[in-house]
């Protein structure tokens, strides 16, 4: 679930967020929408992207994440999770590393812990 103030604010679009599935543009006029189509049209620069640590360490929102030791993005939001016995989190990275198997580093108290991008949802519930 997205949260207010971590996966989502002013400054970042539903595009960026992967809530494009609640925007309906074709719905008329809104505050907002002539940004979101020229976003839309122009591509994005940066995307919000699940991830699970490849080592102890959780990743808490603010941390810093890394693509081949340079700083690329934050963590907006992580956690222990119980279900899956492994700690997840979501972090906005550049669009051209977003992509799933991407590996990354995130700051933990000053100390680089390796992470890679997984898809999210991160569990679905048997049928």
């Amino acid at each position: 679930m997205a949260l207010y103030d971590h996966e989502i604010h002013a400054s970042l679009t539903p595009w960026e967020a992967g809530l494009d599935w609640i925007v309906r543009l074709e719905k008329g006029d809104f505050i907002g929408r002539d940004a979101l189509v020229k976003q839309k049209q122009r591509g994005l620069s940066r995307k919000l992207t699940g991830f699970e640590m490849r080592s102890r360490g959780i990743a808490r929102d603010g941390y810093e994440a890394y693509v081949d030791g340079l700083p690329a993005g934050w963590v907006t939001s992580g956690s222990p999770s119980p279900t899956l016995n492994k700690n997840i989190g979501f972090c906005y990275l550049p669009a051209a590393h977003a992509r799933i198997g991407q590996a990354l580093h995130v700051l933990v108290r000053g100390q680089l812990v390796p992470a890679v991008t997984v898809p999210t949802p991160f569990y679905k519930r048997p049928q």
